[in-house]
């Protein structure tokens, strides 16, 4: 029999000791959490705020008692574990009812005490009612200030996972809320055209979006900003980020990575060979990215837990590093993503050529109830075709379309192997032709040079160049928006009109999404046009593109009139 130690009682603490009972009848379990609850889904945890989850204790899914019964494993909470004593293999671990500490043994000890929320010293922090959200205490705090407090003010800084979901809920709680984010973006998972799309939702939904501006300090219920503005707000949440709590890793000589979390090798095993960890305390490793970083999501602590359980019990560790795949709600839009991003490849200086492909089809056949645009967003490697990321954004099943795209990057899948999946279509569901299809067969024309494109994003720039733009969609859709100085050709008056065309410079066409332009492309190449571009996304991304900014900047539009749909 083996006494295996475990501290932090959460996701990967919880399902490490699960997996372990499943494997092993005999071996001692013992787990230490340092608040008074284990194994609570502390992803849902905002959603307490706006009453989906109705009370602070439905969020606890297992109790020390139920451990017990059914697992035989010992869940000992408000245990702060203070010490690792490695020569002696040994814990001091500290009983925060009684003050007392006390020794225990261990033949394997897991690591897995999660992240700390990020706390800057921002002067005058005293002066506000400042909180953080990591676990079930932290909301009954939360919930007990909003019910005792007059003020409808709230104030989110952070403009990540947490920090968006706590300002949806406790703007469905109804309160008023600002959200402050630093960058000149929320949601990093996401490139800056796409989030825009996402800016747009929050600020329709009536949450003050401020965004490329600092928090520099506070005074008595309100947040002064690098800008000057002061922001009214008798509840302020903190959600600016979180770090991996390494304190007592670094205390007992264990090897800490580049990134900030601790170091493991391919089994999650330390430099201490009867020491594992997992979660978000560890760097993992990014088979894109080809390095190590941190990865704070549920799934792959779930999946490390499982393998470190199999390994104690001698079993073969399947270690194949880590995408990042993730989801959100946001009101009533749905955003998922997988892999790389624009932003990330260009900011970690990566030496990989890469092609983009924007589409807006259909989530549904448009007959259906419900259906609407989904945006897609499309990142594959050049020669080979391999898919490296992927984002989607929309009111639909968003998360099943990313699902198959980190299916296909996990199998090293290509544009050629999206045009050839069969997926499930009905028409309530999907399209015959799906999302993912129609990705892969925008790329692999990209990559035959059957045509060319500029995204959306170079609108603005090709007005300031006064460019050729030609709309073709129809009359009736040209009047009711349009970029400002573009032409008109509807596509079912094209072939009749292209006499009205010059060869002797470039030529941008665009439509709604980017399918009639597309067609509109291949004609005039057929006609002898070589200059010719098709504006990746159209007419809706263009709109959604510019709209936060031309809102919040007061700049000049570039259409006549906005349309979303």
């Amino acid at each position: 029999m083996r006494k295996i130690l475990i501290i932090g009682g959460v996701a990967g603490g919880a399902s490490t000791a699960a997996r372990l009972r499943r494997l092993n009848e005999e071996d001692q379990i013992i787990m230490f959490e340092k608040g008074p609850h284990v194994s609570f889904s502390n992803c849902s945890l905002p959603y307490q705020l706006s009453g989906v989850v109705k009370t602070p204790d439905e969020l606890i899914m297992m109790t020390p008692e139920k451990f017990q019964k059914q697992y035989r494993i010992e869940a000992r909470t408000s245990q702060e574990v203070v010490e690792i004593v490695r020569d002696r293999k040994v814990l001091k671990v500290k009983n925060l009812e009684t003050g007392k500490t006390y020794e225990e043994s261990y033949d394997v000890l897991v690591l897995s005490p999660g992240a700390k929320p990020i706390v800057p010293p921002i002067p005058g922090l005293e002066y506000v009612n400042a909180f953080t959200l990591r676990n079930v205490v932290d909301i009954k705090r939360i919930n007990a200030h909003l019910e005792q407090n007059k003020s409808k003010d709230v104030v989110v800084i952070g403009g990540g996972f947490i920090g968006v979901e706590a300002c949806e809920n406790i703007k469905k709680a109804g309160y008023n809320v600002t959200l402050i984010e630093a960058e000149n973006q929320i949601m990093r998972p996401f490139d800056y055209d796409m989030v825009q799309i996402l800016h747009k939702v929050i600020v329709d939904h009536g949450v003050d979006l401020i965004l490329s501006d600092r928090v520099e300090r506070f005074t008595k219920d309100m947040v002064i900003l690098s800008s000057g503005k002061a922001i009214h707000g008798e509840t302020i949440v903190l959600a600016i980020g979180v770090k991996p709590e390494i304190d007592l890793a670094q205390k007992a000589g264990l090897v800490i990575g580049k990134s900030g979390g601790i170091k493991t090798d391919q089994n999650y095993r330390t430099n201490d060979p009867a020491i594992y960890a997992v979660g978000d305390v560890i760097e993992g490793y990014g088979t894109l990215l080809r390095d190590y970083y941190k990865l704070s999501l549920a799934g792959p602590a779930q999946k490390q837990a499982r393998s470190v359980a199999d390994h104690i019990n001698g079993m073969r560790v399947d270690n194949r590093g880590l995408i990042g795949s993730s989801v959100i709600k946001i009101f009533d839009y749905n955003a998922a993503a997988t892999g790389l991003t624009e932003g990330f490849i260009k900011a970690m200086h990566m030496n990989l050529d890469y092609d983009v492909v924007w589409a807006i089809p259909g989530d549904r056949v448009n007959l259906m109830p419900g259906a609407s645009p989904l945006h897609l967003k499309l990142i594959y490697e050049v020669p080979t075709g391999k898919i490296i990321g992927a984002q989607a954004i929309g009111r639909g099943a968003v998360d099943k379309r990313i699902d198959i795209l980190a299916t296909v990057i996990k199998f090293g899948g290509t544009i050629d192997d999206l045009k050839d999946l069969e997926l499930c279509y009905a028409p309530q569901f999907g399209t015959a032709k799906d999302v993912v299809n129609f990705g892969g067969y925008i790329a692999t024309n990209l990559m035959n040079e059957e045509y060319k494109q500029v995204p959306f994003t170079e609108v603005r720039n090709l007005i300031d160049q006064k460019a050729t733009i030609i709309d073709v969609r129809e009359v009736d859709e040209f009047n009711q928006g349009h970029i400002k100085g573009a032409i008109n050709m509807p596509l079912s008056q094209f072939r009749e009109q292209l006499n009205q065309l010059p060869k002797d410079q470039p030529l941008y066409l665009h439509c709604k999404s980017g399918q009639r332009s597309y067609n509109a492309v291949k004609i005039l190449l057929h006609k002898g046009y070589t200059d010719v571009y098709s504006i990746a996304g159209g007419f809706m991304a263009l709109c959604f593109y510019e709209y936060y900014n031309d809102k919040t900047q007061g700049r000049e539009p570039v259409v006549t009139a906005y349309n979303f749909n």
